[in-house]
Formats: C-alpha cells, structure tokens, sequence
C-alpha cells in the first residue's frame, strides 16, 4: 500500500510533527491536523449542526472552544478529500475516537511513548526567537551563540506554555483526555506502541517498520 491511512499519537513533546512530515515525504499522503483544517475551513456552513454559530469561524474569532460536533465535521470533510493521510491532534478524546472509528478505516495507529520526564525536559528546554519564530533547544538543537537566534540575532525566549509547571500541567490534561483513546486502540489490537526515545532518525526507523508491518 504506497498511501496509507494512518493515525498519529502521542503526549505534547513527542514528536508528532516531526514523524508526520516523515511519513508525508515517504508515502505522498497528506498531513491532516486539527489546527490547519478548522483554519482552511473557517467559513464552513454547519447551520446543520444547531450550534451556536453558522461557521467555525464564529468560534475562534469570538475566542471559544470550537464544539466536538464542528471539529468532527470538519476532520470528517478534511479526510474525504485525502488521498491517504497521517492525522495528527485528533482525536483528543474517547467520543471522538468511536466518532472516527465511523467514517474512515485505519491502517496503522502509531502511539509515540516517551517517559513523562523526557517530556519535560524536551518541553522545558524549547526556545523560539522573538523576532523570527525560529526554533531551538538549549541541549537537541542550541544556537551557536547562548540566547541568541542564528538566524536574524533576535532574542531567543521561553514560552509561557514551555514553563515547567505548564508543562506538567499540560500532560496531566493530556493523560486524562487522551489515554482512554489509546486503551480503545490497544483493545481493538490495532495500536503500534513506538518507542519515542532518542534521535528522530532512530524514532523513524523504528515507526516505519511498524507501518510497513500494518500495510
């Protein structure tokens, strides 16, 4: 099978972004995430759904949690159109898993497992210039000179969502929210369990093997 359908997850600090390109450069499919499809589908007619607003564009632009039923509607659009895909961010919870269990067929569900202090430290050591986005990590990736963008020389920052505290906060939400999705999949026996650890080239040869395994 050269176009695969497959599902990525895995805790924030994983790596999901990093192995979906992967997967998009090897097998042509595209790369689906929650994020960009509500953005390419801001004006959206969901009149239908007897939500609050006629768009999902209504939502984000008043700032509100965009409904399970919209982001539904809007993966299930996004995912018609795909000639294969790897589907990253979604779904989040359990009702959204049985909700997709309805409207595509899975090839492969691939589950990044990294230890929670991994994580933290891969979370907490992220740095981004505030002049050009530019990305870096003081111990994977540093720049040549200590807080200073290789790039444009800006002033490389701290997000205040890469703090430890967040940081810990947002993979508790995480293992509240998402685990139940990744025990629906382990009992259906279609879970990949990939071991995160490691340099993103070892982590890839390990994922990839276990999509030509499923395929």
């Amino acid at each position: 099978m050269s176009q695969p359908n497959v599902l990525l997850l895995g805790p924030p600090g994983a790596g999901k972004g990093t192995q979906s390109s992967n997967i998009v450069q090897t097998y042509g499919v595209e790369h689906v995430t929650t994020g960009d499809a509500l953005r390419s589908n801001k004006g959206m007619d969901i009149s239908d759904l007897d939500v609050e607003y006629d768009t999902p564009g209504g939502f984000m632009d008043a700032g509100e949690l965009v409904p399970n039923a919209v982001v539904n509607e809007i993966v299930k659009t996004a995912l018609r159109e795909a000639d294969g895909y790897v589907l990253d961010g979604y779904p989040r919870n359990l009702d959204q898993a049985e909700y997709l269990d309805g409207i595509t067929g899975l090839d492969v569900v691939a589950f990044l497992d990294v230890p929670r202090e991994e994580l933290v430290e891969r979370l907490t050591g992220r740095r981004i210039c505030d002049e050009c986005g530019a990305n870096y990590h003081v111990e994977f990736s540093p720049p040549e000179e200590a807080g200073v963008c290789d790039e444009c020389g800006g002033e490389l920052v701290q997000r205040d969502d890469d703090t430890e505290e967040t940081v810990r906060e947002r993979l508790s939400v995480y293992d509240e929210n998402t685990r139940p999705v990744i025990e629906h999949y382990d009992e259906q026996g279609e879970l990949s369990r990939i071991d995160g650890e490691g340099s993103p080239d070892e982590v890839w040869e390990r994922l990839h093997t276990a999509i030509e395994e499923r395929t």
